[in-house]
C-alpha cells in the first residue's frame, strides 16, 4: 500500500513520525542501536483516531519505510473486570468510576512495565514483550482483559500510544474549582449540564488518579492531536460517536447502543476534556507542590491535526 491510498491526515502523520524518527536517531552513535521512538496519539471518541492510528502503522511498515511498529491502545490497559467493579463499588456516588474510561480505570503498574520494556526491546539481551489485550464485549459490555494480545519482539522502530486522555495532565484543587464555576467551552448548556452531571469532588477523585499517568507520558518523545475545529470542539463528539455506533449497527444488524445511550456515554467524557486537556500542551500548570510548571516533553516534536465534521482534514500545525 502506497502512501496516496491514505487519507491527507495519515501523510502528514506519517511525515511527523519520520522526521522524528530521523532526529530520534540522531542522536545516537552508529555503534548504539538507537531506542524506538515513542509517538501519543490523542483524539477525542468517534475521531476516528484508532483508523488513523491503524493506517498510520500499514504505511508505516510499508516500503519503502519498512519500519516495524508498535502500537498500544490505552484501552488495553484498564483493569480488569474486578478491578472496574471494586472501583465503581468503593465510588458508588461518582458516575465518573461507573465504568471504564476515566484516569484512574487503568492498571498505571502495568501500564508502566510494558512501556519500560518496550523502551529497551532493541537491547542485544531484551526479550519478547506482551501487549496487553482488553476485550469490551466481555460482561455484557462492560469488559475484562484477556490474556491473548500481541507479543512483540525487537528491534522496533516506532511505538504508538493511543488513546483520548493520553497527555492529559492533573491540575491544582483551585484550578480545577475555578473551571467548574465556568461554561463549558463549545457545548450548550442544553446538550451538557456539568453542575448536575458530576461534583467538583468527583473531578478531583480523577485528577488524583491522574498524577500516577505522568510517568507514562515522560515515556513519549513526540506526539500527534487529533482534534475538531476550534468552535465545536466538545460538541461535534456527540455527531462523530453518533455516526460511529450508527455505521456498527449497520454493518451488525442493529447491535449497539441506543442514540440515548451514546450520549450518556459521551456525556461521561467531557469533563477530562473540560478540566485535563488542555495539559497536552501546557503539561502541569497549577499544580501543588514544587513541581508548578512543566511542559510536556513533545513540546516542539507535536504535530495538531483538526479535522471536520465529516472526519476531513482541514490544517495541521506544529506546537
Amino acid at each position: 500500500m502506497n502512501g496516496e491510498t491514505h487519507p491527507p491526515a495519515v501523510q502528514h502523520m506519517a511525515q511527523h513520525v519520520l522526521n522524528q524518527l530521523q532526529e530520534h536517531r540522531s542522536r545516537y552513535p552508529p555503534s548504539l542501536r538507537p531506542t524506538p521512538l515513542f509517538v501519543g496519539v490523542q483524539g477525542p471518541q468517534g475521531s476516528g483516531k484508532t483508523f488513523l492510528t491503524s493506517r498510520l502503522r500499514t504505511h508505516l511498515s510499508s516500503p519503502p519505510h519498512a519500519l516495524s511498529v508498535t502500537v498500544l491502545s490505552i484501552d488495553d490497559l484498564y483493569l480488569p473486570h474486578s478491578g472496574l467493579q471494586s472501583l465503581a463499588e468503593s465510588h458508588p456516588n461518582n458516575i465518573l468510576f461507573q465504568g471504564r474510561g476515566q484516569p484512574g480505570t487503568h492498571d498505571v503498574p502495568l501500564g508502566t512495565s510494558v512501556l519500560k520494556n518496550l523502551k529497551k526491546i532493541n537491547d542485544v539481551d531484551a526479550g519478547a514483550v506482551d501487549i496487553p489485550f482488553f476485550d469490551k464485549s466481555l460482561f455484557n459490555g462492560k469488559g475484562d482483559r484477556v490474556s491473548h494480545g500481541e507479543t512483540v519482539k525487537g528491534p522496533v522502530d516506532v511505538v504508538v500510544l493511543e488513546g483520548w486522555c493520553v497527555g492529559f495532565f492533573p491540575t491544582s484543587k483551585e484550578l480545577v474549582e475555578e473551571r467548574w464555576k465556568q461554561p463549558v467551552p463549545t457545548l450548550e448548556p442544553d446538550i451538557f449540564d456539568m453542575k448536575t452531571f458530576v461534583s467538583v469532588d468527583h473531578v478531583l477523585a480523577v485528577n488524583e488518579r491522574l498524577k500516577r499517568y505522568v510517568e507514562w507520558w515522560d515515556a513519549l518523545d513526540a506526539f500527534i492531536q487529533i482534534k475538531g475545529p476550534s468552535s465545536a470542539q466538545l460538541s461535534i463528539i456527540y455527531k462523530w460517536r453518533l455516526q460511529q455506533e450508527h455505521h456498527m449497527k449497520a454493518k451488525n444488524g442493529g447491535k449497539g447502543m441506543t442514540d440515548d445511550q451514546v450520549k450518556i456515554f459521551v456525556d461521561r467524557y467531557i469533563p477530562g476534556y473540560v478540566f485535563f486537556g488542555d495539559g497536552v500542551t501546557i503539561g502541569l500548570s497549577g499544580s501543588e507542590g514544587a513541581e508548578t510548571e512543566r511542559l510536556p516533553s513533545w513540546i516542539g516534536k507535536g504535530l495538531s491535526v483538526t479535522i471536520g465534521d465529516d472526519r476531513e482534514l482541514l490544517h495541521v500545525s506544529n506546537f
